[in-house]
C-alpha cells in the first residue's frame, strides 16, 4: 500500500469518526505545552488499535481462505481457475498489509512504553517503515 493510500485510509476513517478507533484522541488535560501533545497512553492506544485493525484483517483472510475452499479441485474450469488466481493474489497482498500492521504497532506500542524516547527516534522508525515497505512502481502500460 502506497504512502498516499494510506493517508486517505486515515481520512476516511476520520471522517467516519469512529468511535472504536481515534488515533488522534488525546484527553484535552494531557499537559503539555505548544499545539503538540504526546502522551505515553496515547501512543499505546495507537499500537492497540493498529493490532486490532491486523487481527481483524487475519480474520477475514481466513474467512476468504474457507470460502475458497475445493475452488481448486474444478479441473478444467476456467472461471474458477481465474477465481483461484485472483484469490492467491488477495491473499499476499492482505498478508502483506497485516505484516505493515504489525509493524506500525510495535513502533506506536515502543513509544508508549517510552522506548522510542524521543520525536526524531520516531520520526526514524517510520522512515524505517517507508523505505522497507515502499511499493514498486505499477506494471503495464502507463496514461501519456
Amino acid at each position: 500500500m502506497a504512502w498516499s493510500e494510506w493517508e486517505q485510509v486515515k481520512a476516511a476513517s476520520a471522517e467516519r469518526q469512529s468511535a472504536q478507533m481515534q488515533l488522534n484522541g488525546v484527553p484535552s488535560d494531557a499537559g503539555g505545552s505548544g499545539t503538540l501533545v504526546s502522551d505515553r497512553p496515547a501512543w499505546a492506544k495507537a499500537g492497540n488499535d493498529v493490532a486490532a485493525l491486523r487481527d481483524g484483517m487475519d480474520k477475514a483472510r481466513g474467512q476468504l481462505e474457507r470460502g475458497q475452499e475445493g475452488l481448486a479441485k474444478q479441473a478444467g474450469c476456467q472461471t474458477a481457475a481465474a477465481q483461484s488466481d485472483v484469490f492467491a493474489s488477495w491473499k499476499k497482498y492482505v498478508s502483506k498489509v497485516s505484516g505493515r500492521c504489525a509493524r506500525l504497532a510495535t513502533v506506536l506500542e515502543n513509544a508508549g512504553k517510552n522506548e522510542l524516547k524521543t520525536e526524531e527516534a520516531i520520526k526514524a522508525e517510520i522512515g524505517t517503515m517507508r523505505t522497507a515497505y515502499a511499493d514498486t512502481p505499477a506494471t503495464g502500460k502507463h496514461g501519456k
